[in-house]
């Protein structure tokens, strides 16, 4: 097995449901040949020497440290214990049974794709950011924001970014593919990377030094090296540049040269009512690597709302007609979602693996969470029932449906 192409090169194709086939796949293959499911994943991993990676497809992965997701997920799991814990339940004849799913994924992620970005610097000294982006709540206003500070060397409090106006922001891409910050936020950053030089040059004009003398951006302007009270605002340097004409604004638009791959591992922990078929999800980890991590509270909400997106789709969600082809889940009243009194608490972290692909080192993840937790719920419940003989459980993982894999014993 190990002299093929490794497993992991295929895993994932970017949706859930990709993953979902496989994950499950790899899972039955392991039942069948006696190996820890773990173990059947860890020797398909594309080692971490081996990237980029072209797969047989021709498909190239950027980058990636699998074994180091995987374990790091194992460990904040206490998948061993979890075992033991497991065979315990067994051996008495919990009628409660206890089931842990693993998932491996690779996703991808922004397609090459490019994205408009402005930069200028208003008279108060001020910046404002333009970019084609759409947020609806993945938190661009503070990642924009930040990036625009560090480079400029400006509060992050003077950095307003406007998007999703046509009036304003001469073109845009939009929100799609997990690619805002990677490609959105690359080209802010290279705006703002231009402003800083054009300024620089005048900066260095008005105080009569060379370009090599100064220091900054910095506390909001540019200072000569070693003599801090010999310095120029972002307020003056605005203000020269519209005498002269001019306005220190640079706009443009930034092109990956290609995709950049996401990856993770997710472990879940169910229990299962032998009797009803009822299942209880009760720790969900989930180790997901998007390369550089700009903002980690916006990096754990994404993750958080992906991860509850794909337990929906693992035990609840389903489109059910009638006899005569009518929908009969067409409302929130029928069709199941869970609220957060359905979900335990999870449990997320990360690893950090740069991409060479954009200059932020950045990779998506607001479809990761999603990627991975589907499969890893659905293994959990097959695991828990694999010891009577059950292989699998179509998607949503409803009680009625545990119960007659768990009758058939299938």
């Amino acid at each position: 097995m190990t002299n093929a192409t490794p497993v992991g090169a295929y895993r994932g194709a970017g949706r859930p449901e990709a993953a979902a086939c496989v994950e499950r796949a790899m899972d039955m293959l392991a039942q069948e040949l006696a190996i820890d499911p773990v173990e059947l994943r860890r020797e398909n991993l594309i080692p971490v020497d081996a990237f980029p990676f072209t797969t047989a497809t021709g498909t190239t992965y950027d980058s990636g440290d699998y074994a180091a997701s995987l374990d790091r997920a194992l460990e904040l799991a206490g998948y061993g214990d979890l075992r033991k814990e497991q065979a315990a339940r067994r051996e008495r004849g919990d009628p409660v049974l206890l089931g842990i799913g693993v998932s491996t994924y690779v996703e991808i992620t922004s397609f090459s794709s490019k994205e408009f970005a402005r930069v200028e610097i208003e008279d108060d000294g001020r910046v404002t950011v333009y970019v084609g982006t759409s947020s609806h709540g993945q938190g661009h206003e503070t990642a924009f924001a930040q990036l625009a500070s560090g480079v400029l060397g400006v509060a992050i409090e003077d950095v307003r970014v406007i998007h999703s106006d046509t009036a304003l922001v001469e073109r845009g891409e939009g929100t799609w593919g997990s690619r805002s910050l990677q490609a959105g936020g690359s080209s802010v950053a290279m705006r703002a990377g231009e402003v800083a030089d054009m300024a620089r040059t005048l900066a260095a004009e008005m105080l009569e030094v060379d370009v090599a003398d100064l220091e900054g951006p910095r506390e909001g302007g540019f200072r000569v090296a070693g003599a801090p009270d010999r310095a120029v605002s972002w307020a003056e340097l605005a203000a020269t540049a519209k005498d002269r004409g001019s306005a220190l604004s640079a706009k443009g638009v930034y092109r990956e040269p290609g995709s950049t791959f996401p990856f993770g591992a997710h472990v879940a922990v169910v229990e299962v009512d032998q009797e009803t078929g009822a299942v209880d999800l009760i720790r969900h980890v989930a180790v997901d690597d998007c390369g550089r991590i700009l903002n980690p509270a916006l990096v754990r909400g994404q993750q958080h709302g992906g991860i509850a997106q794909g337990i929906a789709q693992a035990l609840f969600e389903e489109v059910v007609y009638d006899e005569l082809g009518n929908p009969v889940t067409g409302t929130l009243a029928t069709y199941l979602m869970p609220s957060a009194a359905e979900l335990p608490t999870l449990e997320t972290a990360n690893t950090e693996t740069l991409t060479d692909v954009d200059p932020l080192g950045a990779k998506g993840i607001g479809e990761s969470g999603s990627i991975g937790s589907t499969p890893a719920v659905q293994n959990a419940v097959v695991d828990a029932l694999s010891h009577l003989g059950v292989r699998h459980v179509d998607l949503p993982c409803s009680p009625e449906r545990v119960r007659a894999a768990i009758t058939n014993g299938r």
